[in-house]
């Protein structure tokens, strides 16, 4: 949504980074710029206007003018003031001390309530609570029937008691289901209200009725973000005649400019508490300002990438397979399977390329990435034998005609996957004998310290009859030593230097030392 805005702050920034000093007139060329990007991206002009004067106030100050690299530091500050117009820190939800906590959504028809409150109690239920969906928009044709399925869908309880389309007092409705979650010990409530396609009276008098009836802890604002700056009024007459608490804002991965994530806070002065961000139920999470300003400005999303791989990831398996990496032997296509089926549950691959620093430039490379690629993988490796999965050397051409017809690849594909498979298992190896892999043991450090070891081991004296009795086993005696040889081991075996040599005949086994 934010490629767009993105791509200009970049190239603005871009420009910059040659510059050792920044005059004031680079200051108004950045500014000047940094405004008709917000302004392209359908940001509302107030918020706009308040943006770029503390993004000029700033970079005019002392840090900007004493910094070792200016660029850098505008950068910095256009980074705060993005996280401060989107809200500044995260804000969770507020919990009743007596539950259950009671969480009512509102906003216009169409805008995703009733699939985001399936998304809110999956969430919710990832956080071990017992949510129950509420289905009060007994208006809209089928909605009570689309909350069901969609309950069902996320694994929570939902309270239906009218068939909806037109029938059922949704005031009623939803002051009963308080009593229905005392009763099935549901900690939380999720009421799903009727929208409109527009501002009405008898829509915002429904909505202020239920409030009034159930009081709830959080009321929550659902907003369309590809609305652009009708988002900003519409938010502005639900916080006149019903008020809220929160936002939410749904859509955020359509191809919109997204001026409404931008706006709504500061109009409003109400933060941005959570984002849909796909059609399916676990594209949903906590809204981070810093977050979202760090992807605007093309520096990734670390956070975010390291949460979904320990969501997706079991510790002792990632244990279990790091091992394997470091031996290099040890993994096999079918580990190689089930790594990249890992992967592929966090979510479309496309997605996580782009949480990485600097992938912004590369958003042509990035379109390309098509995750059937990776179906035909697997598809390659299943209609592989369990043993030519352990021990790939085995395929030879009849296998691969085999594994290409089940698998309905050509066999070049079958040629290019076992390939590169052979060169990441011996990259692997290097890596972990030679380099290291960060992070997992052996590597360089432990090589360097066997080397150490070995040089120790290997030390000889300086005088050279020492030498000569280190390399002639000295110390050997009794059964252990040499036939012939006693304390002073090999001496007059050609192993002293010249000049020092023993008489002829002399043998040292027959001298019988203290202790012998």
């Amino acid at each position: 949504m934010f490629e767009t805005l993105s791509d200009r702050l970049t190239s603005v920034f871009s420009s910059l980074r040659s510059k050792g000093r920044l005059s004031d007139a680079d200051i108004d060329a950045t500014c000047r710029e940094i405004r008709i990007a917000l302004l392209e991206a359908d940001v509302a002009l107030p918020v706009v206007k308040t943006f770029v004067a503390q993004v000029k106030e700033r970079a005019r100050g002392a840090e900007v003018s004493q910094a070792l690299n200016p660029a850098q530091q505008v950068v910095k500050i256009v980074n705060d003031e993005l996280i401060e117009v989107l809200g500044g820190e995260t804000r969770r939800l507020r919990f009743a001390k007596n539950p259950p906590t009671v969480i009512m959504l509102a906003g216009l028809q169409g805008a995703g309530k009733t699939t985001l409150a399936g998304k809110l109690a999956r969430w919710l239920r990832e956080q071990n609570h017992t949510p129950l969906l509420v289905a009060a928009d007994l208006q809209r044709p089928n909605a009570v029937q689309q909350l069901s399925v969609v309950a069902e869908r996320a694994g929570v309880a939902v309270y239906a008691p009218e068939p909806g389309n037109g029938v059922g007092d949704p005031v009623a409705v939803a002051r009963q289901s308080i009593d229905h979650a005392r009763r099935q010990q549901h900690d939380i409530v999720i009421i799903d209200t009727a929208g409109r396609l527009g501002i009405d009276q008898e829509m915002m008098k429904q909505a202020a009725d239920i409030r009034d009836a159930v009081s709830p802890d959080e009321v929550l604002f659902v907003v369309d973000a590809m609305i652009g700056q009708d988002a900003v009024s519409t938010a502005q007459a639900f916080m006149d005649g019903v008020g809220f608490d929160g936002v939410v804002l749904t859509k955020l991965d359509g191809d919109a400019r997204g001026g409404a994530a931008l706006s709504v806070r500061h109009i409003t002065g109400k933060p941005i508490m959570f984002a849909s961000t796909g059609e399916k139920l676990e594209d949903f999470d906590a809204f981070h300002p810093d977050r979202m300003a760090s992807r605007i400005l093309d520096m990734g999303d670390i956070l975010t990438l390291i949460e979904q791989a320990q969501k997706t990831f079991d510790e002792q398996e990632a244990a279990r397979m790091a091992g394997k990496l470091t031996s290099g032997e040890g993994f096999t296509l079918e580990d190689f399977l089930e790594q990249m089926m890992m992967v592929r549950r966090m979510g479309p691959i496309k997605n996580l390329l782009g949480m990485m620093p600097g992938m912004g430039q590369m958003r042509d490379q990035l379109n390309q990435v098509d995750d059937r690629d990776l179906d035909r993988i697997a598809a390659i490796i299943r209609s592989m034998t369990p043993a030519e999965r352990q021990d790939p050397k085995i395929i030879k051409g009849s296998r691969r005609e085999r594994i290409a017809r089940g698998s309905g690849v050509t066999v070049t594909e079958v040629n290019n996957l076992v390939v590169r498979f052979f060169e990441a298992q011996k990259m692997m190896k290097r890596m972990a004998g030679g380099m290291g892999i960060p992070g997992m043991p052996g590597g360089r450090k432990a090589a360097k310290a066997a080397q150490k070891k070995a040089a120790k081991g290997r030390r000889v004296s300086g005088d050279p009859r020492k030498a000569a009795l280190g390399k002639g086993g000295a110390g050997k005696t009794g059964a252990g030593a040499a036939p012939g040889t006693g304390a002073l081991g090999n001496l007059g075996a050609g192993q002293l230097p010249p000049g020092l040599e023993l008489p002829p005949g002399f043998d040292p086994s027959k001298f019988k030392f203290p202790g012998q």
